[in-house]
């Protein structure tokens, strides 16, 4: 039996993945339920199992992208059957080219995409690619001969001798007189990051506004929510999505966004909450609808999200649809204020400090106050200044009289 692997349909509005990496080598033996790919869009990444234990045949090469359905792998049950899915047959529902041919092997002649990678990149035969995975080859940049520059055995028997007579030259140890390390490659979820990052800042006129916020009466609130018996443990982050909101609701001018040469103001507040993923970067999932739902449904809400993102199991359409974001600086972090980049097409996104008791002044005299820093950055094509203003003193309002969310 030879099983697919399969690019799976996990929302309704993506058709298309990426793959970042096979967690095991051409020909590897893989178990029943085990992770064998990992692929990813823009936002999110996701996870493919095995669904039988077997050897694993690699049709697509991690780095190239590949549509819903589409196979791009096969798991053999028997060794027997994983040389039939090398040889470009046995694997079911997809293009195969004649086994055993010289013709075939050579020109590059039969079925054009013997295997995925030819049908959506390089052309090249089944024989010729499995020769070209053991002698560690980048298919890439060997020419092919073939009908449509399709790589044959000859085309990789060539680049073979030619690797044998070029002498290695090693690994350069430094640059412009700087000594190296390391070197790894930007890729997976930092590269699609990266990406993103870039795009927003070169494509929306940012700005970012500080300050800080006496949240006493939050500390508060929170102390009497915890005390109460059954109730969820809310946060603070809980509590800011559940009043950035009711804010968003009073300020629709800070829930749009500039498309196309049109500013959209959106009928549904859906407030983004970003998590950390350790030095990979940041996943944003998004609380849809978050001003029609109650402080415990969103607290619950939250931390569905921020599990599925710490386990990498959150869906599509959980990490798109976002009209506003709301990104925090923790405990550990050192700074109290950052400038966040716009999390696009999103016009704002507020950035929150974790909570320091400081002295402040009040009626005279220095007390001590528990305070949380924030930094809002948006879009100052389509928010101007007062609009910015007049958001952050309603949050202020809501912060400093709690009661006033129950109106």
């Amino acid at each position: 039996m030879i099983a697919q692997v399969v690019i799976p349909r996990v929302g309704v509005n993506v058709t298309e993945f990426r793959l970042v990496e096979w967690k095991a080598k051409e020909g590897d033996r893989v178990e029943k339920g085990s992770t064998v790919l990992q692929i990813e869009t823009e936002k999110t990444q996701w996870e493919v199992e095995a669904e039988i234990t077997g050897f694993l045949h690699i049709l697509l090469e991690a780095g190239n992208k590949a549509a819903v359905g589409e196979a791009v792998g096969a798991i053999a049950e028997t060794k027997e059957e994983l040389q039939q899915a090398q040889a470009g047959s046995g694997v079911p529902s997809a293009q195969t080219a004649p086994v055993g041919s010289e013709a075939e092997d050579s020109s590059g002649s039969g079925t054009e995409g013997g295997t995925a990678a030819g049908r959506r990149g390089v052309l090249i035969t089944p024989v010729a690619r499995k020769m070209a995975e053991e002698h560690m080859l980048d298919i890439s940049k060997i020419k092919g001969t073939g009908p449509g520059g399709r790589i044959g055995r000859k085309d990789v028997e060539a680049a073979i001798e030619a690797k044998a007579s070029k002498k290695e030259e090693p690994a350069p140890t430094a640059y412009h007189g700087r000594r190296i390390r390391s070197t790894e490659p930007l890729k997976g979820i930092r590269q699609a990051i990266a990406e993103h990052m870039y795009r927003s800042l070169s494509s929306s006129a940012q700005m970012t506004v500080m300050g800080e916020w006496d949240v006493s009466k939050i500390v508060l609130l929170r102390e009497d929510l915890l005390k109460e018996e059954g109730d969820a443990r809310i946060t603070y982050v809980d509590i800011m999505v559940f009043i950035l909101s009711r804010a968003l609701k009073l300020h629709p001018s800070m829930n749009c966004s500039l498309l196309e040469n049109e500013i959209k103001l959106w009928e549904d507040i859906n407030v983004g909450v970003a998590f950390a993923l350790g030095e990979e970067g940041l996943i944003v999932p998004v609380v849809k609808n978050a001003n029609q739902k109650s402080l415990s449904e969103i607290s619950k809400l939250v931390k569905e999200l921020g599990k599925k993102a710490q386990d990498r199991k959150l869906l599509p359409d959980e990490v798109t649809g976002g009209t506003f974001t709301l990104s925090t600086v923790g405990r550990q972090s050192e700074s109290r204020f950052q400038t966040p980049i716009l999390n696009q097409p999103e016009a704002a996104i507020l950035a929150i400090g974790a909570i320091e008791d400081r002295p402040v002044v009040r009626d005279g005299q220095i007390v001590i106050r528990p305070i949380m820093a924030y930094s809002l950055t948006y879009d100052h094509r389509v928010i101007n200044g007062f609009a910015g203003e007049q958001f952050l003193r309603t949050i202020r309002r809501f912060l400093e009289n709690p009661s006033l969310l129950l109106l």
